[in-house]
C-alpha cells in the first residue's frame, strides 16, 4: 500500500512538474493551409480564385499577430497566381520565398523555368 502510495504522488509530482513547463509558441502561422491544400489536392479542386483568397487570408492573419508563414505558402500562391494569369504577383511572391527561405531558391527557380516563356 506504501509503495503504491507513493508510485501515485511520484506520477502526481511528475505531471505537475511537466504541467509547468513553457510551451514555445508555433514557429509558423499556419492558419487553414494544410487542411485546404490537402482538401484541394485530394478532391483535386480547382477553384484557383478561393485557394488564392484562403492563402492571402493566412498571409494577413499571419501579419496581424506578427508571425510568419510556413515554408512553400509564397512558392504555392505564386503558382496559383500564374495559372489566374497574375505573372507579376507570382514573380512577387516567388521572390519572396526565396527571401524568407533561401533553402528553396532551387526549387522556386525551377518552377519558374518551367513556367510558359509568355508568362516569365
Amino acid at each position: 500500500m506504501k509503495s503504491t502510495l507513493s508510485k501515485g504522488l511520484l506520477l502526481v509530482g511528475a505531471g505537475l512538474l511537466g504541467a509547468c513547463a513553457p510551451v514555445s509558441p508555433p514557429l509558423y502561422y499556419w492558419g487553414g493551409y494544410q487542411s485546404s491544400l490537402y482538401e484541394n489536392h485530394k478532391l483535386g479542386v480547382t477553384n484557383y480564385s478561393a485557394q488564392i483568397q484562403a492563402l492571402e487570408f493566412t498571409i494577413s492573419r499571419a501579419q496581424a499577430q506578427g508571425q510568419s508563414v510556413p515554408p512553400g505558402l509564397h512558392a504555392h500562391l505564386g503558382m496559383l497566381y500564374f495559372n489566374t494569369g497574375r505573372e507579376s504577383e507570382a514573380r512577387e511572391q516567388f521572390a519572396l520565398e526565396k527571401q524568407l527561405f533561401p533553402e528553396s531558391t532551387h526549387f522556386v527557380d525551377y518552377v519558374m523555368k518551367a513556367q510558359p516563356e509568355a508568362a516569365l
